[in-house]
């Protein structure tokens, strides 16, 4: 578990960040904001939902009570998460190097660390998320700067749709992550599927009733993500610890097999 494994398996994740902080920084720039502002983001940032709406709020004024407590519900998966990978750390991990992961720590590292059956060491995550962090970074200041390449280009009324029609269409990557993301789970999973579905349910809500829709930025995000998986959680209680373990020594079995051949 040495920094050039981790570096190796950060490889794919930073390639597919890179298009949707490319995406992230067009969009940012769209809505208004400075050249450094979404580089300034991915830099003290890992979180591409996060970050989107946060953007997303602070660009439609959104207060520092509603930004907080909308960040809070979409990141406080990260909680749960660190507490897992806790688990499964090697031994001698001081306090600074557990800082440097939980920054790191994104869906898509998470579910990477903890394929492996090893002991995760400090090396092995310094490799995987300095990786994947240089993919979403990287991404984000190539955004920026082929928006500054473009609004050269592209002047003139015709430049400007062009240019409209462009940066609108990198937006639209950002949707489809997360939809990528998503679907497959939903498609295997009847938890998920209905989670999506109520969700869906809700945020038509929030836009189509009149006195929703006029709430403020962000609020629709909080209920939506509060009250639908409570109702999830409330029809598909979580499984026990004996099936869980199970479950674990099953995907074990399946990787060990996988390896061998």
């Amino acid at each position: 578990m040495r920094f050039s494994r981790g570096f190796k398996d950060g490889l794919p994740i930073a390639l597919g960040y890179l298009p949707v902080s490319f995406a992230y920084a067009m969009r940012s720039i769209s809505l208004g904001f400075p050249a450094w502002f979404p580089i300034l983001v991915s830099a003290t940032n890992f979180s591409g939902m996060g970050q989107v709406a946060g953007t997303n709020l602070i660009a439609q004024d959104a207060t520092l009570g509603l930004l907080f407590a909308t960040m809070l519900i979409i990141n406080i998966r990260y909680m749960l998460m660190s507490i897992s990978v806790s688990q499964h750390l090697a031994p001698r991990f001081p306090p600074w190097q557990r800082a440097i992961v939980a920054f790191g720590l994104t869906d898509e590292n998470y579910a990477l660390a903890m394929r492996r059956p090893q002991k995760l060491t400090f090396a092995y995550f310094l490799g995987l998320m300095s990786c994947s962090f240089s993919g979403w970074l990287g991404g984000t200041v190539l955004g920026v700067g082929l928006n500054a390449v473009l609004a050269q280009v592209l002047v003139g009324e015709t430049g400007t749709q062009i240019y409209t029609i462009v940066t609108s269409a990198f937006g639209i990557s950002l949707y489809a992550m997360f939809v990528a993301i998503i679907v497959p789970p939903a498609r295997d999973d009847r938890p998920t599927l209905l989670l999506v579905l109520l969700t869906i349910a809700a945020s038509c809500l929030f836009y189509f009733i009149p006195p929703l829709h006029r709430l403020p930025a962000g609020v629709d995000i909080i209920v939506c993500s509060v009250v639908c998986t409570a109702v999830v959680s409330l029809l598909f209680p979580h499984e026990s610890a004996a099936e869980d373990e199970q479950k674990e020594e099953k995907s074990a079995q399946t990787d060990r097999r996988e390896e061998k051949q």
